[in-house]
């Protein structure tokens, strides 16, 4: 596969990863927050749909997991691959998205007069929101690549896209 169909496959994987993993999350923690509302719920997706976008653009994640998935020389593929690479993923993803999601809950608590500690509301989060993640990462990144593959290879052999 050419350096150019590998760009647009990142980029799009970057995207969708980023939307699944805001929805999960955002779902896991308006949910677990024991406080759902459709309008927290969309709040929560739309801030960390930016912030998993963010994070999915500016950080290399496939290289970083591919360069050390050759390190422990882990084959392609394999099972103990996807599994440290979800691993890896979910400890870019996580921690950053989670500390963000429970401040601006946190905040958005407070202002209402609610007395809460942040520290008590960032642990419990953080070690669902990681299994989640782990979950959604170890499920959805294979489905996508694939599909993305056969999506973008199917598109440069179409007549009039050069090849």
């Amino acid at each position: 596969m050419d350096p150019e169909m590998m760009k647009q496959i990142g980029r799009k994987m970057s995207i969708l990863m980023g939307i699944s993993m805001s929805l999960g999350m955002s779902l896991t923690g308006t949910l677990s927050s024991g406080h759902f509302t459709v309008p927290g719920f969309l709040i929560s997706f739309l801030v960390s749909t930016v912030v998993s976008l963010i994070i999915g653009f500016l950080i290399p994640i496939a290289k970083i997991s591919r360069e050390a998935c050759q390190k422990r020389k882990l084959p392609e593929g394999s099972l103990k691959a996807r599994l440290f690479e979800s691993l890896l993923s979910d400890l870019i993803y996580t921690p950053i998205m989670t500390v963000i999601m429970v401040a601006i809950a946190y905040f958005s608590a407070t202002r209402q007069g609610a007395e809460l500690s942040y520290v008590r509301m960032l642990i419990p989060s953080f070690f669902l929101c990681f299994a989640v993640g782990y979950i959604l990462i170890f499920v959805l990144q294979p489905f996508f690549l694939k599909m993305l593959i056969k999506k973008v290879a199917g598109q440069a052999g179409r007549p009039g896209n050069p090849r």
